[in-house]
């Protein structure tokens, strides 16, 4: 066991004063290893802080554990044909409806509602075009944890009697109150003066699109405001994780039972959640990972070619101190074994160095960019790995030749 210890420390040492020797040349020769474990794990850490980005984006604006029960609701992808079917069949939905789905879901923590609508904003000489209006019960700052930074949400009373009252976005804020408290001014909508009773935390925005761009008002003034009879969305939410299938599955009966839709026909309406947004974000990130991977990956490929290359170079060179070895008595083993530790050691070092090069452009696009992005130990378990396994399969046709050869051709080649 000693001898066999000695024996594979004495190769690491070897093989690492060969590669310090050279440090240029190894250098030179790591740029494409360096590079490729960089990009694998950068586009690893991208898809990843990508998918958190987006999940906590729409944490943000919708919360957890929450559905959206509206006329032509959906997620994914429709073709034209399911889309004029649902629009020939689907109806839109009513305050009644929206007060039988919240006295009959027995799961639902919450059921509110909401509608949507738009109004160009000016105040104070400004105007701030394509606000969005949104007319809310007040229990949707619980269905979609919103989060107030100043004042208070819409209550119930307010609701009830149409109060001209709002919570405004940041944006809103930002607009027209840049360096006061907005809290107990007046803004006009379509007209209507409104006392702005709180003021929204600041939410940015996503993929450009701004999330502070925003009105909040009770939902009985917004159908006064905008007199529109467009149907009304209805939101709920169940209290625990592992109830939130159920709770769904009960607002949907509930309508369907409203409804009168028995059997097997279809449902006159569309449901999205959140659940199954996130799904479609993993599968998103999973497919661009399935597509760019495999493309930065090449750069390891081009990387082991030249390993390759480097370790028949330095076969060449170290012809007669192989001689020498196999004349003193090393076996093709010991030789095979010694080269393929100098070739596994000089790609392993190129992981580690591309690793560190990952690390600091993840940090660069975490400044820049705003998406947090980690490199998880998984990253760094394969990233030395990977670029192990390939300085070894690199290095054997190096190796192979330098076992073969003869020990007296290699003695008389000095």
């Amino acid at each position: 066991m000693r001898q066999l210890y000695s024996f594979y420390t004495d190769a690491f040492w070897i093989a690492l004063k060969s590669i310090l020797e050279h440090k240029l040349r190894a250098f030179l020769t790591l740029i494409g290893i360096i590079i490729g474990v960089a990009s694998v794990v950068v586009v690893g850490a991208s898809i990843s802080g990508l998918n958190s980005y987006v999940t906590e984006k729409i944490s943000k604006v919708l919360g957890v554990n929450h559905f959206m029960m509206a006329r032509m609701a959906f997620s994914g992808q429709m073709d034209d044909d399911e889309f004029e079917r649902r629009n020939r069949n689907n109806k839109k939905l009513t305050f009644d409806e929206y007060e039988y789905i919240k006295a009959n879901c027995g799961e639902c923590s919450e059921v509110g509602a909401q509608m949507n609508g738009g109004a160009d904003l000016k105040e104070k000489g400004l105007e701030m075009p394509s606000v969005r209006i949104i007319g809310v019960t007040a229990n949707m700052i619980e269905i979609e944890e919103k989060e107030i930074e100043g004042g208070r949400f819409i209550s119930n009373d307010e609701v009830t009697r149409s109060a001209k009252v709002c919570v405004i976005g940041y944006d809103v804020k930002e607009k027209f109150w840049p360096n006061s408290d907005p809290i107990g001014e007046v803004i006009k909508v379509r007209g209507v003066p409104l006392e702005i009773i709180g003021l929204e935390e600041k939410k940015g925005s996503m993929f450009g699109n701004p999330l502070d761009r925003q009105i909040y008002i009770p939902i009985s003034l917004h159908q006064l405001i905008f007199n529109r009879n467009d149907g009304i969305q209805v939101h709920g939410k169940s209290a625990r994780p592992e109830n939130f299938m159920t709770a769904l599955e009960d607002a949907r009966l509930a309508l369907r039972n409203k409804r009168k839709l028995i059997g097997s026909q279809e449902d006159t309406f569309g449901i999205v959640n959140t659940q199954d947004l996130a799904g479609q974000i993993d599968s998103f990130t999973a497919a661009i990972a399935g597509v760019i991977l495999p493309i930065t990956g090449i750069t390891l490929l081009v990387g082991g070619i030249v390993v390759m290359n480097i370790m028949l170079v330095s076969v060449t060179e170290r012809t007669f101190e192989v001689g020498l070895r196999k004349a003193l008595g090393a076996t093709r083993k010991q030789i095979l074994i010694q080269f393929l530790i100098e070739s596994a050691l000089l790609c392993s070092v190129g992981g580690i160095f591309g690793l560190l090069l990952a690390a600091g452009v993840t940090q660069l696009i975490t400044i820049f960019a705003g998406i947090t992005m980690t490199i998880e130990l998984i990253y760094m378990i394969t990233a030395v790995g990977v670029s192990s396994i390939i300085g070894v399969i690199a290095g054997l046709y190096p190796v192979w030749k330098a076992a073969r050869l003869d020990p007296i051709v290699a003695l008389t080649q000095n």
